[in-house]
């Protein structure tokens, strides 16, 4: 690079201050920090001014320590060091040590120097003395040295008594925890010494020579590839230390000598055991050091110093990204240049932070500027990467007449980098031109030169979809039914729809009449909407001068973040959020960040705008369609590499990827929390606008206020009455949305990579996390190009399943919806119908008693709490039944994304298949198929499923008690609302009320097979968490429960669960148990559920009590006052019942709780891949306190997910289990997703229920079972063992040299110890009815 300044920035600097950097530029590789350092500070002290200079030299002939001291100080920590290294070279088990004499003074005392005046310690955390010159360190036959000092004899002997009673405590106490003593462990402080070598006699004469015999002895046996954890194979007899018992009295019974026979026996048998256990541990050392032989292993490292900066160092991204999109380019620079200066702020930027300049100066074709910050970036010791050269050719192509040898220099000093141009061209983000501008400095001296193309398939390592993408012959990709020319046109309705930002729909509400008295107020409303609209721009703009006025360049600030939308934007997004504000009013933690969030999401779409990615986009999704439209050829490929593969082909131009850094969440709440400010500041109303009776003055339209929750004093922003009034009377006939709220119009772009997929221009997440946290998107970059592609593919699949609303069933709906609601359906009932808050005078209060008050706030607030229920669920209600109203007559999509398990879930957060009974209800497949042989009676079927009847009955059972209630069935789809009502009575009642009405729609065809059917039948799992468990233990008893192995009728688990329990409480009952006498009778399937259900996720005791002391409080005739102590007797006995029952799984479930113990006690995270290649990082730390200042109000932020942090112990080993069986059965499902496609079904899936036609269900049931099978197959808990193994044992000895030996021995034999699985044969599943049924 030194060449290339010289050559290409001639400008930049004189000819020898640039010929003297040149020649002293050091790459950061070849020399240490320190060193860059001393020559930075010395080539700045020549071009200081000489003023400079005197002042550097003055201030270092201030007078130090003397150097006697220094040498003290030294002399001490080498003593510490080689004290160290002695007490890790002693044996594991010592019975005699003799101490050396070692003869100390105190240390001095000194203000300066590398101990920064902190006390000295030693490895067993007691502070040490430092010998005076001409003291050694001698044996016991040595003679006291010739100068000891006049305190000498009380020295000595007080650090001997220390010495020697901590060396027989630390021996006690490793004996004990290895199982050869018998007494019990001591706490005690201090580290745990490391066994490692034979005891050996050191006898030195000075300090030099401790280290030569350390070095040299015979005795000492050093490890340099693992850490020596060996037991000696000869343990010495020893008294037993039994607390004062004697041998008979241990022994009881038997003579003295027989006693003594008996206890040398029991060594005998703790020797034999470790011995063994140490055989297993050199055994897995040994398996470790050929995994590391054969390839390179990540281990874990913390990095805990490297990540302090990440968070700040992404908002100084993000800043300096702002000011250059609004055009400060001025900012942006002295930003950049006033944390390059100060060295303490220096670490806030990365080479980002300068690429984001260099890109600037590229656009304005600023060789100079370039130039320069290729010099700081070498100044702050970062290597240019490929986006620093990619700005640097950009540049030369803009710049006239650029000369090609300079062209030349830069070329080869990428190649000298280890870089290459096409891996510039493949994995640089390029905006507008910038491309072209790259291959054009190119071309000038290399014509002939163009990017390579690749299309090269990269293949997933996972033998589970091996014969998915190699064997495509058979496979039948389905397309979807509509013509190419109808998809490029919903293409364009979508992303109009999406560079608006927002949606304006009808609300369902509007079906009501309308009265003179709403009219009034929707008036009143509009007209103050645009006079606080007006207030708010102007209030806007005064800000931003003040803040303009007074800049700081060195500082963050909102400045750039206030000018990247219009003012009347910013005033938009207010007021419809305003708009939105419950009459509860929102916690102003959660409306801030719903504030910021709509500001950079618009942002967004407007950078993608202002990139000129549109029309790039539009090109390859208009060939991209291709693949989808009925009347185009058949191509034998996936919607990823369609899309990868026409990207390729048109690469001209900018990247369809971003590179636009994600904001910090403290960002965003920083930017909503300055607009809420704004908001509670200037919107005002007044005081008379719905009485005139009252005094007219101005008050304001939201209130800042504190409230408690869960003792926490929480800020609150709550809407004046009037207000709430106003837009209660006014009864609005429109909603407003944001873009990505509503489905998609047309099938979603495909995921192919991390960062690129779902919807057009509005930015998506693959996968989902909390606000702030990153480490899955940085597991998620790490992974190599093919293992996601599976993932992807499957997450394509669902997206590309096409919908369209059942409009005879929404109707009904929204009948009852507005004609106050159905609790018994499930429909909300307006605000109308809540009960109405009790309000009392103070006269009133004061002639009441304590008790009696105590029980009027009490009603107040349960009034208070009811009614913010019902506004919450009719809100909801509301919007979703306004989103399916306004998609009616539409087809549309819904793009999808995962959480950091892998489990799937539809991006539109209120309208979805994954919602309740209605939203399911109303949804059915845009495509229909014909019903076929077996479709109608698999709609029958699904009909009883839905009623929650027969749960145990076969599946001939279900179809003949279908039959029976024909009559009934047909009654619910003629008069839903009028007739029998038979529908109403069933577990999903607006579901059966959809099926009854299909059932009816083709018994009533002239030919049922033949019928088209758009309904979605569904197959769910036999408590599918139960079964991953039983498949993993290949517990037959477990897999019988549940549905594994092939039964004439269904096993229900549930059902089995509360007989067992049922049996218990009879058992106690008769023993006179009062508890259990009064559950008589209320013991059945319901009460235990869902207890059942969540305890192989995790549930505790607690959280199963409180499912069963709620199912106990709906059972009416159950005595109330015994439902906390029923309850606590219930789910112990469901527990006792459940460990009787899967007794693999509960081993199964403590080797992955204690695992991730122990993985998190040693200071990591728990990780592991799925069998698809995903990798799964468990986000739990350590919670620490963020304080936000603002002008509002300070928000003090509970982050629990920041990496920085140490793991929480209990959230890593309670969630472990759970999150590793979610990992598996999303796994499951993307497996089947994948071969479904491959067989041309339509699959949707809602965790563990799969969705298909009734044509197609026998073919899903058999992809279904296929790929559970090859699932488990595959050695799942053996490669997890291996995969933790590499991962947290692996890296010795530097590592582990300062841990607890016991702890690393524990979790290494425990990772390695995978529980025993029995023998039910997993084939047996292909032919289970009920497995998925």
């Amino acid at each position: 690079m030194s060449l290339l300044r010289l050559c290409a920035f001639p400008k930049c600097l004189n000819g020898f201050t640039l010929l003297e950097r040149s020649v002293h530029r050091v790459s950061k590789a070849d020399h240490c920090h320190y060193c860059l350092t001393i020559r930075k500070n010395a080539e700045r002290r020549i071009s200081e001014p000489l003023l400079e200079l005197q002042r550097r030299h003055f201030s270092a002939l201030i007078p130090k320590k003397e150097d006697g001291k220094k040498r003290l100080w030294e002399q001490s920590q080498l003593l510490d060091v080689l004290d160290a290294r002695i007490q890790q070279l002693q044996s594991d088990i010592v019975l005699d040590v003799q101490h050396s004499k070692l003869q100390f003074v105190k240390a001095l005392k000194s203000d300066s120097g590398a101990s920064s005046g902190k006390s000295l310690k030693n490895v067993s955390g007691k502070r040490t003395g430092v010998p005076k010159s001409g003291h050694t360190v001698s044996n016991a036959t040595s003679q006291k040295g010739k100068t000891g000092g006049k305190d000498d004899g009380t020295s000595k002997s007080r650090w001997m008594e220390k010495l020697i009673q901590e060396k027989k405590t630390k021996t006690n106490k490793l004996s004990q925890k290895l199982g050869l003593e018998d007494k019990p462990e001591r706490k005690r402080k201090g580290k745990q010494m490391l066994p490692g070598t034979s005891h050996t006699m050191i006898s030195t004469k000075g300090v030099k020579k401790i280290a030569s015999n350390a070095k040299n002895s015979s005795t000492v046996k050093r490890k340099e590839d693992s850490v020596d954890t060996r037991v000696p194979d000869v343990l010495p007899i020893r008294k037993a230390q039994r607390k004062g018992k004697t041998l008979k009295e241990q022994y009881p019974g038997l003579s003295e000598s027989e006693a003594r026979a008996q206890e040398l026996a029991d060594l005998e048998v703790k020797r034999e055991a470790s011995a063994r256990e140490q055989a297993a541990v050199d055994d897995i050392e040994r398996r470790l050091r050929d995994w590391a032989a054969s390839a390179s292993l990540e281990h874990v490292k913390d990095n805990r110093e490297a990540r302090v900066y990440d968070d700040v160092q992404r908002r100084v991204q993000c800043y300096l990204e702002a000011c250059v999109f609004i055009g400060d380019v001025d900012r942006a620079h002295h930003f950049l240049l006033s944390h390059h200066r100060m060295i303490s702020r220096r670490k806030l930027l990365n080479i980002e932070s300068y690429n984001i300049m260099m890109r600037v100066w590229a656009k304005k074709g600023s060789l100079n500027q370039i130039g320069r910050m290729f010099i700081l970036v070498e100044e702050a010791g970062f290597r240019p990467n490929l986006s620093s050269y990619c700005a640097t050719l950009e540049c030369m192509g803009r710049t006239p007449n650029c000369a090609p040898h300079v062209i030349n220099r830069v070329l080869r000093q990428i190649k000298e980098d280890g870089l290459s141009l096409d891996e510039m061209f493949h994995h640089c983000v390029f905006r507008q031109d910038e491309r072209d501008m790259v291959l054009k400095a190119i071309q000038m001296v290399t014509p002939e030169y163009q990017p390579s193309i690749k299309h090269v398939r990269h293949m997933c390592s996972s033998p589970l979809v091996k014969e998915f993408y190699n064997e495509r012959t058979d496979a039948e990709f389905p397309k979807l039914a509509f013509s190419l020319e109808e998809l490029r046109k919903r293409f364009s309705r979508q992303l109009t729809v999406e560079q608006a930002s927002t949606v304006t729909i009808q609300s369902v509400e509007a079906m009501k009449p309308v009265t003179p008295h709403m009219v009034k107020m929707r008036d009143l409303l509009t007209e103050q909407r645009k006079v606080w609209h007006k207030i708010l721009v102007e209030a806007l703009r005064e800000s931003k001068l003040m803040l303009s006025s007074s800049p700081k360049s060195g500082r963050l600030s909102l400045y750039p973040y206030l000018y990247l939308l219009r003012d009347q934007d910013y005033a938009d997004i207010m007021i419809q959020s305003l708009t939105n504000l419950p009459p509860s009013g929102e916690s102003l933690h959660i409306l801030a960040k719903h504030l910021g969030s709509r500001v950079y999401n618009t942002f967004c779409i407007l950078m993608k705008g202002h990139n000129q990615m549109v029309d790039k986009l539009n090109h390859i999704y208009n060939e991209y369609v291709e693949l989808l439209s009925q009347d185009a050829k058949v191509l034998n490929v996936l919607p990823r590499e369609q899309w990868q593969v026409l990207e390729a082909e048109h690469s001209s131009g900018p990247s369809l990827q971003g590179d636009e850094c994600r904001w910090p969440h403290a960002v965003v709440l920083d930017l909503g929390t300055y607009l809420v400010d704004l908001m509670v500041k200037h919107m005002k109303v007044n005081s008379d606008v719905l009485n005139s009776a009252y005094n007219r003055k101005l008050i304001p339209v939201l209130y800042h206020m504190y409230t408690f929750r869960n003792t926490r004093q929480v800020g609150f922003i709550k809407p004046h009455p009037i207000l709430t009034q106003i837009q209660q009377d006014a009864m609005e006939t429109t909603l407003t949305f944001d873009s990505y709220v509503m489905p998609m119009l047309c099938p979603p772009l495909p995921w192919t990579s991390a960062k690129f997929g779902a919807y057009l221009l509005t930015p998506t997440k693959l996968m989902r996390a909390v606000p702030g946290a990153n480490q899955h998107e940085i597991q998620l970059e790490k992974c190599q190009e093919g293992d996601l592609h599976p993932v992807l593919d499957s997450l394509n699949q669902l997206g590309n399943a096409a919908w369209r609303i059942n409009q005879a069933l929404l109707d009904t709906i929204i009948s009852i919806f507005n004609d106050k609601g159905s609790e018994k359906l499930d429909i909300p009932p307006p605000l109308s119908e809540a009960p109405k808050i009790p309000r009392y005078i103070h006269q009133e209060l004061a002639t009441l008693t304590l008790a009696e008050k105590a029980h009027v706030k009490r009603e107040v607030v349960k009034a208070r709490k009811r009614c913010s229920e019902m506004h919450s669920l009719r809100m909801d209600a509301l919007y979703k039944l306004s989103i399916a109203n306004h998609m009616r007559d539409q087809v549309f999509w819904f793009p999808h994304n995962m959480d950091f398990r892998g489990r799937t879930y539809p991006c539109p957060p209120y309208f979805n298949h994954l919602g309740s009974d209605v939203t399911r209800a109303v949804l059915v497949f845009a495509e229909g198929k014909p019903l076929g042989p077996g479709g109608l009676d698999w709609l029958k079927i699904h009909l009883v499923n839905l009623t929650g009847l027969k749960k145990r009955s076969s599946l001939a059972g279900r179809l003949e008690y279908a039959n029976s209630i024909m009559d009934d069935v047909l009654d619910s789809a003629d008069n839903p609302l009028n007739g029998k009502k038979w529908w109403q009575s069933a577990d999903e009642p607006w579901q059966a009320l959809a099926c009854c009405m299909e059932i009816a729609n083709a018994v009533r065809s002239p030919d049922p097979t033949q019928f088209i059917s758009h309904y979605p039948v569904h197959q769910d799992g036999s408590c599918n968490g139960l079964q991953h468990y039983a498949a993993l233990g290949r517990d037959v008893i477990g897999a019988t429960s549940v549905n594994l192995m092939p039964c004439q009728v269904p096993q229900d688990v549930y059902s089995g669960v509360a007989q067992q329990v049922e049996d218990f409480r009879v058992r106690d009952a008769e023993k006179g148990m009062k508890v259990a006498q009064v559950l008589e009778g209320f013991i059945n399937r319901k009460v235990v559920k869902q207890t059942v259900m969540t305890v192989v996720y995790g549930v505790t005791r607690y959280g199963g009590r409180l499912q069963i002391e709620k199912r106990l409080k709906e059972i009416d005739d159950f005595p109330k006052e015994f439902v906390w102590d029923a309850s606590h007797y219930l789910v112990q006995q469901v527990f006792s019942s459940l460990k009787e029952m899967f007794t693999g799984t509960r081993e199964i479930q403590d080797w992955l709780t204690e695992s991730a113990r122990l993985i998190s006690k040693s200071g990591s995270t728990v990780e592991w891949v799925t069998p698809l290649g995903l990798p799964i990082i468990q986000p739990y730390h350590r919670t620490r306190t963020q304080l936000l200042k603002s002008n509002i109000q300070d928000l003090s932020l509970q982050i629990s997910h920041d990496s920085k942090q140490r793991p929480d112990t209990v959230k890593q080993k309670n969630a472990f289990p759970p999150n590793f069986i979610h990992s598996l059965d999303s796994t499951h499902m993307m497996l089947t997703a994948l071969y479904c496609y491959s067989a041309g079904l339509t699959f949707v899936s809602v965790h563990d229920c799969f969705w298909t036609h009734a044509l197609t269900v026998d073919t899903m049931n058999k992809v279904c079972r296929e790929q559970f099978v090859a699932l488990h197959s595959q050695p799942i808990l053996q490669e997890l063992s291996n995969f933790l193994l590499k991962k947290y044992c692996s890296g010795l000895p530097s590592e582990v040299k300062n841990k607890k030996l016991l702890d690393y021995r524990r979790l290494l034999l425990l990772l390695a110890k995978v529980p025993q699985t029995g023998n039910f044969d997993l084939e047996r599943v292909k032919e289970s009815t009920y497995f998925f049924s």
